[in-house]
């Protein structure tokens, strides 16, 4: 028994912050496969997102005021910064396309969105078991990090394919820059796993 507890809210807290980012990813890839509605559909992606930033600075704000933590304060810091960004990427993603107007976005944009869908998932999952599943959360950041290693195959494939056959050069640029941010949310995806990873590795 502890003489001083540490506090539990966090586990919480995360657990909440990955089903919202979850919750994000999973509205972006329905928009890039159907881009129907896409004003009403994007606010409310950036209403999901605002959601996500309040939970940040809620953590954080937790963070200065507890006294025994869980586990490293810098951990801690990291671990919601990193879901924070990858949560920013996916907005920023429906943010290009109403900046640009890509109406029709091309599938391999919805392929790295489902990607990530799915590292969302595993991330939620992995925090899920953060308080006392220490080896299901190993295995889920694995899973994390392959799903970024397909995200890079796909991305570079598109990116060739992009320059291959687009012919109009502002599409092009447009388009790229679709693909290079969905790409940097699968790398933030994978800041979080590992950050997890260290997490587990500390307290093993």
């Amino acid at each position: 028994m502890r003489l001083i507890p540490r506090e539990t809210k966090f586990f919480r807290m995360f657990r909440d912050v990955s089903q919202n980012l979850t919750e994000g990813a999973s509205l972006l890839h329905d928009i890039l496969k159907n881009p129907q509605d896409l004003p009403v559909r994007i606010n409310r992606l950036q209403e999901i997102e605002h959601r996500g930033d309040d939970m940040t600075h809620d953590i954080i704000r937790m963070l200065n005021q507890t006294f025994i933590t869980p586990f490293d304060r810098e951990d801690i810091h990291a671990l919601t910064s990193s879901l924070d960004d990858v949560l920013d990427y996916v907005n920023s993603a429906a943010t290009r396309m109403k900046l640009y107007r890509i109406t029709t976005p091309p599938p391999a944009a919805a392929d790295l969105a489902e990607l990530i869908v799915k590292q969302s998932e595993e991330l939620s999952k992995a925090v899920s078991l953060l308080e006392e599943e220490h080896q299901k959360v190993l295995d889920h950041c694995v899973v994390v990090n392959q799903l970024e290693n397909e995200a890079d195959r796909v991305s570079r494939q598109a990116i060739a394919e992009l320059f291959e056959y687009e012919k109009d050069p502002i599409q092009l640029i447009k388009i790229k820059e679709l693909y290079e941010v969905l790409e940097t949310a699968t790398d933030k995806a994978e800041d979080a796993a590992n950050v997890l990873e260290a997490v587990v590795l500390k307290s093993a």
